[in-house]
């Protein structure tokens, strides 16, 4: 059974030397192939040289995360670009977005937080036009505001995915509709997100992605542990149960997904 991973951070397991061990385990469990997201310039260097150092198997975003903008932004911006110049080249352009949950308390600063969250994500989304990129996008508490964006900008929809999709079914459909896709984490297999899994219900296995968002968001049975990319096995099983097909038929269709989003080839056939 193939199993694909595509949204994780790896960075911290690279620099705690766990990272050996945790991608020993994710092939033992049949994962064929990672994307490690990246959320700031310090981790793209180390995320390019995983993808050299395990080549078909560990593939990489770049990306500035709405939450960490730093007084070095425009810096981060101008550095991004150059990435698509390298071998290998980064996936997708990712991740990036707008998060409305992590605001400051004063509502002035809240305001210029959220100004500069959308000129960084629209300067971003141009870079991801300019290079032809599949985009991951992150949203928590910004849905319309970050669809109201993507469409701004003319980017092609079928290169859109909403990483650790929390939305409902009306979401769901409205980016399908636009040729957008929502991915899914551990979250699904929580007492509390039917609301989650009502949305992947509704998307169907045409467009699904399963993703672990590690070291968040570990799945049931393994909720409040360090979640690992082997862990996506748990929540596959989840999503099969929820579409009612077998775990290998849906493990093969959402590899086979990632593959044709992200335009790679894994690993293992």
């Amino acid at each position: 059974m193939r199993l694909f991973d595509s949204h994780a951070h790896l960075d911290t397991f690279a620099r705690d030397g766990s990272l050996p061990e945790v991608l020993a385990r994710a092939k033992a469990a049949g994962v064929c192939g990672i994307v490690t997201a990246g959320t700031t310039l310090a981790d793209w260097p180390l995320y390019s040289r995983l993808a050299k150092e395990h080549p078909g198997y560990v593939h990489f975003a770049a990306g500035i995360h709405p939450t960490e903008i730093g007084a070095d932004w425009e810096e981060a911006l101008a550095a991004l670009a150059s990435f698509w110049a390298t071998e290998p080249k980064p996936v997708a352009l990712g991740e990036v977005g707008l998060d409305y949950f992590h605001l400051p308390k004063d509502r002035s600063q809240a305001e210029k937080t959220v100004s500069l969250q959308k000129e960084v994500f629209r300067r971003q989304l141009e870079i991801a036009l300019q290079m032809d990129s599949p985009v991951i996008v992150h949203a928590r508490q910004s849905f319309a505001d970050c669809v109201a964006a993507i469409d701004a900008t003319g980017i092609d929809w079928n290169k859109v995915v909403f990483h650790c999709f929390s939305e409902g079914p009306e979401e769901i459909r409205l980016l399908n509709a636009r040729g957008g896709r929502g991915s899914f984490t551990g979250t699904v297999t929580y007492k509390n997100a039917a609301k989650t899994r009502a949305a992947a219900l509704e998307q169907g296995m045409e467009r699904l992605m399963v993703e672990t968002d590690c070291p968040y968001l570990a799945p049931e049975p393994l909720r409040g542990k360090v979640c690992e990319p082997a862990h996506v096995a748990h929540t596959l099983a989840a999503l099969a149960r929820l579409l009612s097909m077998p775990e290998a038929e849906l493990a093969e269709a959402t590899t086979r997904n990632a593959e044709r989003f992200f335009a790679i080839a894994t690993l293992f056939p």
